[in-house]
């Protein structure tokens, strides 16, 4: 708390400190008009410092400094214009004064309305955030876990992009996904999957079972209003994995979705399903038919999920990313490491804005058995 504090005291310092050099230039003006041959009118420039005070500072600043510069404005008149009390042309600069100060003033009080008003809009989002698609724990029982959701829009902190983790008995079973569209509605699907997913992960129940739950939840939940037995256009690519937690094979069951890279030793493998399923929410598939695929997990890999946000990024010329090469020769043992290391990578190469959302979850089945 002290240093958050701290963190507010201090723009409010350099504010203040600002202000110093809209009103030297108001004495600077001021003296050399004064100073000035009388054909020389210098008092316009004066609009000048009122003009910049809003970039770094509020309301009231910005008021005190029009003021100034009005009192200014009048100072030169007077001491110019000895033989009467103002002359027209100064009357009409000192009211330009005052109009720009006040239409100035104005843009203030609205800029600064819009900003409280983005700031709750950023705190909503980042409370929906930690409800709906909390990060995940960094402990998964021996596994060592680390996600990371990306926005594609700057004030947005959750869209379609999803992922989870749900304890069994004798495993951890992971899910990452990616809803069709955007918005609002994006966010609501994505919503229904985590909730479906987390209600059932922990039963004694195949992958394949629990899969064709999840394909029901979303095709019942997605369904149009009014519909008996047409589903609507939105579907979800989900990739569901159940991790065992002492050795054997991942289990995996791909619903549409970019394949998982197991990194070993620095090396990268794609592990493409080899018949993966339609996405969930098209209820094109009865639970015997999801095709389980299985790979290799050992003590000192990786294991890297993502969305289609990552690999479809593209840089200046229109390349994609390449994720499995950006990753290659990678061999630290801190999975927060690694997608630290992919969110700067990646951002720099989209020249720092991304066109879709993407989230990134790394899972690191430690060499050493941890207690």
């Amino acid at each position: 708390m002290a240093q958050r504090s701290e963190g507010l005291r201090r723009p409010e310092r350099t504010s203040r400190a600002l202000v110093a050099i809209p009103v030297a230039w108001i004495v600077a003006v001021s003296v050399i008009d004064i100073l000035a041959p009388p054909d020389i009118h210098l008092g316009p420039l004066l609009v000048a410092a009122p003009a910049i005070t809003p970039s770094f500072g509020g309301p009231r600043t910005v008021g005190l400094v029009a003021a100034l510069a009005v009192i200014a404005q009048t100072v030169i008149g007077l001491l110019r214009d000895s033989d009467t009390l103002l002359s027209s042309n100064h009357q009409a600069q000192i009211i330009a004064l005052i109009l720009v100060g006040i239409c100035l003033v104005i843009f203030c009080v609205v800029r600064d309305r819009r900003a409280k008003e983005l700031m709750q809009v950023r705190y909503v989002s980042e409370t929906a955030q930690r409800v709906v698609l909390p990060a995940l724990p960094g402990q998964l029982g021996p596994l060592r876990a680390a996600s990371l959701y990306l926005a594609a829009e700057a004030e947005a902190r959750i869209g379609g992009d999803l992922f989870a983790a749900a304890r069994t008995t004798s495993g951890t079973r992971l899910m990452i996904g990616d809803v069709r569209g955007k918005g609002l509605t994006a966010v609501n699907d994505a919503a229904l999957l985590l909730g479906a997913f987390r209600g059932a992960a922990h039963r004694q129940a195949s992958l394949g079972e629990l899969v064709y739950y999840l394909d029901r939840s979303v095709c019942w939940d997605l369904m149009e209003p009014g519909e008996t037995s047409r589903y609507g256009e939105t579907f979800i690519t989900a990739t569901i994995l159940d991790i065992p937690d002492h050795g054997g094979r991942v289990q995996m069951i791909s619903c549409g979705h970019p394949p998982p890279i197991v990194l070993r030793a620095g090396r990268p493998t794609t592990m493409d399903a080899s018949r993966p399923a339609p996405p969930l929410g098209l209820g094109e598939l009865s639970r015997s038919r999801y095709r389980v695929d299985s790979f290799p997990f050992e003590p000192g890999d990786f294991l890297l999920l993502y969305t289609d946000g990552v690999t479809e990024a593209r840089d200046s010329t229109g390349t994609f990313y390449p994720l499995a090469e950006r990753i290659t020769g990678w061999t630290g043992n801190d999975p927060d490491a690694l997608l630290d290391r992919l969110r700067r990578d990646l951002l720099r190469y989209v020249g720092g804005r991304l066109n879709d959302d993407a989230a990134m979850i790394a899972i690191e089945r430690p060499a050493e058995p941890r207690v």
